[in-house]
């Protein structure tokens, strides 16, 4: 047992230390070099087309180049960037109600038959007779009554990268965004799949097109520690069963 306790107590301990380097400092931003944004934009894209081979080349101001003033520039390969535009304003309400009653009575008795039930109360103790032999009642009843409500809206605009291209073309995105103010760090992370006949002509896709997207709304710094309960609290929540 007290091995176990050692172990518990260091491993606390190592886990306090982790975060002491950060007492009067702002949190720190994750860095942006090697991260799958990063190494998507680095890496080269294939080219589109390949010219014939001799073959004169041509300038015209109406050509189908992204560059071209009609040319597409909406997000197509690895290292492109889109804009994901998170219009949430869901709201859910559910109510339900059931109510039962049932109820039963049931008496016999034998008052009259050739004079056996006169003969019987006689052996029988006071108060007893024949004529109310048995009487049965019962009733049950159940109420239930259950609402659920829910409202929720989020409104931001961040810019994604497309990280990879699937078989059937459809493409993966991943966007970050931090914002630190103060002492206080604002984090956004998006990321999911999307085809490329989704992505609008201004080069923007709502949240509502994305597959498999998770969207992450949070933050860190000296007011999300306060709002969270210390780790002994949260270990003898799981612990203790009342």
């Amino acid at each position: 047992m007290r091995p176990i306790i050692v172990a518990a107590v260091a491993i606390l301990v190592v886990s306090a230390c982790s975060r002491l380097d950060q007492v009067g400092k702002a949190p720190d931003l994750n860095p942006v070099e090697m991260s799958p944004e990063h190494i998507a934009m680095n890496a080269s894209a294939l080219p589109r087309t390949t010219p014939p081979t001799g073959s004169p080349v041509k300038a015209s101001l109406w050509s189908g180049g992204r560059q071209s003033l009609l040319g597409d520039r909406r997000a197509q390969t690895a290292g492109d960037i889109l804009t994901v535009v998170i219009e949430i304003d869901d709201k859910a309400e559910f109510q339900n109600s059931s109510k039962r009653a049932r109820g039963g009575s049931e008496e016999m008795g034998v008052p009259n038959f050739l004079g056996l039930p006169q003969s019987i109360d006689r052996e029988l103790t006071d108060g007893a007779s024949m004529a109310n032999a048995v009487s049965l009642s019962s009733s049950s009843s159940s109420n239930g009554n259950g609402s659920v409500k829910r409202n929720e809206k989020l409104e931001l605009r961040v810019a994604a990268t497309v990280i990879g291209t699937l078989p059937n073309g459809v493409l993966k995105i991943q966007g970050t965004q931090e914002v630190r103010v103060n002492f206080e760090l604002r984090e956004l992370l998006v990321t999911g799949f999307v085809r490329p006949q989704d992505i609008s002509r201004q080069n923007e896709i709502s949240y509502d097109k994305i597959a498999s997207a998770r969207i992450s709304y949070g933050g860190r710094g000296q007011i999300t520690d306060v709002q969270q309960p210390r780790y002994g609290q949260q270990i003898t929540d799981i612990i203790l069963p009342f």
